[in-house]
């Protein structure tokens, strides 16, 4: 065991025997703290990975704000800290980069923004697992140590709840008719229209329910959010922006085939998604999206697509995924990136602006967290945030449960066909929820 001080920090180098167990155990023992970020990459390969687990919790400062003048005020906070921090970005921030409103209704009423530097940190890699903790705390390594190895692991249970959606199938194929007049009329060419599955008078356990969604899909953007009363279950494959040094990732999702349990079959569900002329022409429309995002901050010629509609595979389905990257001076601020790329653009659609008025019409829920990003930022400004999908949210002082679906509406959609792939997104939150 080695232990070095740095600014703010002292670190605590160890070698973990069993790391799944030690994920396990550390979850259970982290959901004693008011605030917590739990980030999991379920030991899914990635390119760009580097760490398996992030654990932050117990907030030393924090910021909590909506959306009006947001990134001025998360670019201030992160200057001054100059550590550690972790915290979302909801999709309404929308509001302070463009001229545009979020008047849906909103049962889970989350703050837009909400990030904290913890007082305790922990990064796995491997059997490799590094403690972070602020002076004021570092004497506590060895016993919280201690304590984490003595939780007992086991399956928490959760009562089952009753959920309901919020636009009818009826509904639904009317509006995603309508979003197909704004495409063929030319206000868009693709826009993400999203619906809200929810319960009300809920109680649930949320690390019984994280567990088991996690479970199902071993994601590897996977968050367990808690802020008080306000918690986030995430079973995210997707990323949305990262930064290392003074080069920026995005990897956006557009395109989803089911799996099958017929080897054969899945294997034909996965070919039969790399050559759909539909996925592929929504997935390269919202490449051209980024590529546009990035080209903001980007040094001259440094935007680069390394990787057109890849096919990668989950437990529960196939996913198109694109990477595209860029260059940046190494004085431009993290802020700055995240403000010129937010909302990402596989959650909204193009042109940006038009489509994210088209979505608040014709949607009916404030999306909030969903659709947001989580993530964090190191002492240096690098960051890594996911894109809040295939997630439950839960506001536990109002007992309001709440997750949203949402497909890619491009003109060669059917809206029969986008519906069917809403059920299907949504089925390991429905398969969570209600035990079956």
């Amino acid at each position: 065991m080695k232990k070095e001080k740095f600014p703010l920090r002292t670190i605590q180098c160890s070698t973990i025997e069993n790391p799944k167990l030690f994920k396990e155990q550390l979850l259970l023992w982290s959901n004693q703290f008011r605030e917590v970020v739990f980030l999991d990459s379920n030991e899914y390969h990635q390119h760009y990975s580097n760490y398996d687990c992030v654990v932050a919790v117990d907030a030393f400062t924090s910021i909590k704000t909506d959306f009006d003048k947001s990134f001025e005020d998360l670019h201030q906070y992160q200057s001054q800290s100059n550590d550690w921090l972790f915290g979302y970005l909801s999709y309404d921030l929308k509001n302070d980069i463009e001229d545009l409103q979020s008047n849906n209704y909103d049962g889970l009423h989350f703050p837009d923004l909400f990030f904290f530097q913890p007082k305790k940190l922990f990064l796995l890699k491997g059997n490799q697992l590094e403690l972070h903790y602020l002076y004021l705390c570092d004497d506590e390594m060895t016993s919280d140590i201690e304590e984490i190895n003595q939780c007992s692991v086991f399956s928490t249970q959760h009562s089952e709840v009753t959920i309901q959606q919020r636009i009818s199938k009826e509904d639904y194929l009317s509006k995603v008719g309508k979003m197909l007049h704004h495409i063929h009329r030319g206000d868009i060419y693709e826009a993400n229209f999203c619906m809200e599955f929810y319960a009300e008078n809920a109680i649930i356990n949320p690390l019984a329910i994280y567990q088991k969604l996690n479970a199902i899909s071993e994601p590897p953007f996977a968050v367990y959010f808690k802020n008080n009363s306000d918690y986030l279950m995430c079973a995210s494959p997707e990323r949305y922006l990262k930064r290392e040094g003074n080069k920026v990732i995005s990897q956006p999702i557009k395109g989803t085939a089911r799996r099958s349990f017929d080897l054969e079959q899945d294997a034909l569900l996965k070919n039969e998604l790399s050559e759909n002329e539909k996925e592929r022409s929504e997935n390269i429309m919202i490449v051209d999206l980024v590529r546009n995002d990035l080209s903001k901050t980007a040094t001259k010629g440094s935007v680069q697509v390394e990787e057109l509609c890849g096919i990668y595979t989950f437990k529960q389905v196939h996913q198109m995924i694109s990477t595209i990257v860029s260059e940046v001076e190494g004085t431009t601020s993290s802020t700055a990136l995240l403000q010129t790329t937010f909302p990402m653009g596989s959650m909204t659609g193009a042109p940006k602006i038009s489509a994210m008025n088209i979505i608040e019409d014709l949607e009916e829920t404030k999306r909030g967290l969903y659709s947001g990003a989580v993530g964090y930022f190191t002492p240096n400004g690098a960051f890594d945030f996911n894109v809040v999908i295939r997630s439950i949210l839960y506001n536990e002082k109002l007992h309001y449960v709440s997750f949203s679906v949402g497909s890619a509406i491009t003109s060669k959609s059917i809206p029969e066909q986008e519906y069917e792939e809403c059920l299907l997104k949504a089925k390991a939150m429905l398969d969570t929820l209600q035990n079956n």
